[in-house]
């Protein structure tokens, strides 16, 4: 196996030192923004369904409380099938790689799925293409994810999570764009723009991304000339106990935070449409169209936050992110308002960038040895569906308690609880 396997670029055989100095960074940033366009085919379909589901399950039920529930059950598969298939991709090997087949394969079947949303009939039917939908996608955001750090070394991971999730931001402004100027009038051809926007993506990113030459591929073969190609489903458990164990208390800490955090962002992306047509007077159209000021921001603030964790610390520079995310809550919750609501999602959408760049970085750290970084990401893609499941239903069930007008401050508060919680968590370096 050459040198070249380890470096940001499969260009390095000039050693590590010349891939430091810059050769091969034209290639490495190439890569880096396929898998971004990995992402950007999940996530073109998953923010444009937080924004505009909430009003078909409205449709059928008025409970703030059960929109949550619904938005949010729908990711309970993903707890387990997620880190599950992320392990499995980590033993596939073919022609297109380990990952990649698996994207080739679902795509479609997601991409179908949410188009026939806005076409179901009933609400049991509504709730099978929601599930089906989710069970695909959820699947799909671990292979995809895992595709960074077979491709990226550990020291450079900030720079390339900022791109990924500058990839993620742009689909947040094609939802807010599609929310303003087509679900109003064309409600269902609307669910079919991100859909094409997915499988144009994953056809743009298989055949051009090559992950057969990637660092983790190559490494991966190796290990099988080795007599030593995968983990066992039994060492695949004791992995997890071994980063979760009594060796690692504030990793608990650091997780529990996490569902925290990405709970209340999920409920407050979840339930955001209904609290601009109950709160702020908007049609629905126009309150999903709110988060398009807030993906700018994201995308402009991602690479220099990214800057900021290499510098003064990932977590650190995910805790401030958490508190800059809580100020603008209660602050528009007492002045609500479309233009308060706007620029709270701004700065809020800020505070996300911190923490979602910073944090999975910072996450990494705890790997007890670079073989168990899949691992990690498993459990972390686990955290998230966690979070996404729980959030949108305690969000609403506040929402129910101190109604629509509060929706904001309620965020805020479950936001202020992972902020206690991280300050107990120290910042473990990355390894080389």
């Amino acid at each position: 196996m050459r040198a070249e396997t380890h470096g940001w670029s499969e260009r390095s055989q000039g050693g590590q030192e010349d891939v430091q100095a810059g050769q091969g960074v034209s290639l490495s940033l190439r890569t880096t923004l396929l898998v971004a366009l990995a992402v950007f085919a999940l996530e073109a379909t998953g923010n444009f369904y937080d924004a505009q589901v909430p009003p078909l399950i409205q449709h059928y039920v008025s409970s703030a409380t059960a929109i949550g529930l619904v938005m949010g059950i729908d990711n309970v598969l993903g707890i387990f099938l997620g880190p599950w298939i992320g392990h499995r991709s980590d033993r596939t090997r073919s022609r297109w790689g380990r990952r990649v087949p698996y994207l080739v394969v679902l795509t479609p079947v997601a991409a179908l799925a949410f188009v026939l949303l806005p076409h179901a009939p009933s609400l049991p039917l509504l709730l099978l293409a929601i599930v089906v939908y989710a069970l695909t996608a959820n699947v799909l955001k671990p292979v995809a994810t895992a595709l960074l750090p077979d491709f990226v070394p550990l020291r450079h991971l900030s720079r390339g999570t900022a791109i990924l999730k500058i990839g993620t931001s742009l689909t947040i402004i094609v939802s807010a764009l599609i929310s303003i100027f087509v679900i109003d009038e064309h409600p269902r051809l609307a669910f079919a723009i991100p859909a094409a926007l997915m499988v144009g993506a994953v056809a743009v990113l298989a055949p051009t991304i090559h992950e057969t030459r990637s660092a983790g591929y190559r490494a991966a073969l190796a290990a099988d000339n080795a007599d030593a190609a995968g983990r066992s489903e039994s060492s695949f458990w004791r992995d997890i106990k071994t980063v979760l164990g009594s060796g690692h208390p504030q990793a608990r800490h650091f997780l529990v935070a996490a569902v925290l955090f990405l709970g209340a962002w999920a409920g407050l992306r979840s339930l955001l449409t209904p609290y601009g047509t109950e709160t702020v007077g908007l049609t629905k159209g126009q309150a999903g169209g709110l988060s398009l000021v807030g993906g700018v921001a994201f995308i402009l603030a991602a690479y220099p936050l990214a800057i900021a964790g290499r510098r003064y610390g990932h977590m650190m520079v995910a805790r401030v992110g958490v508190g800059v995310f809580i100020v603008p809550m209660i602050a528009a919750s007492l002045l609500p308002g479309r233009w308060s609501t706007m620029i709270a999602l701004a700065v809020s959408s800020i505070g996300y960038a911190s923490f979602a760049i910073n944090a999975t970085v910072a996450w990494w750290g705890f790997a007890p040895s670079n073989a168990l970084v899949g691992v990690l990401t498993g459990i972390w893609t686990a955290v998230s569906a966690i979070a996404q499941t729980v959030g949108p239903a305690v969000v609403g069930a506040l929402v129910d308690l101190t109604g629509w007008r509060w929706m904001l401050f309620d965020t805020g508060a479950l936001a202020l609880a992972a902020l206690g919680l991280l300050w107990l968590v120290r910042e473990r370096p990355l390894r080389a």
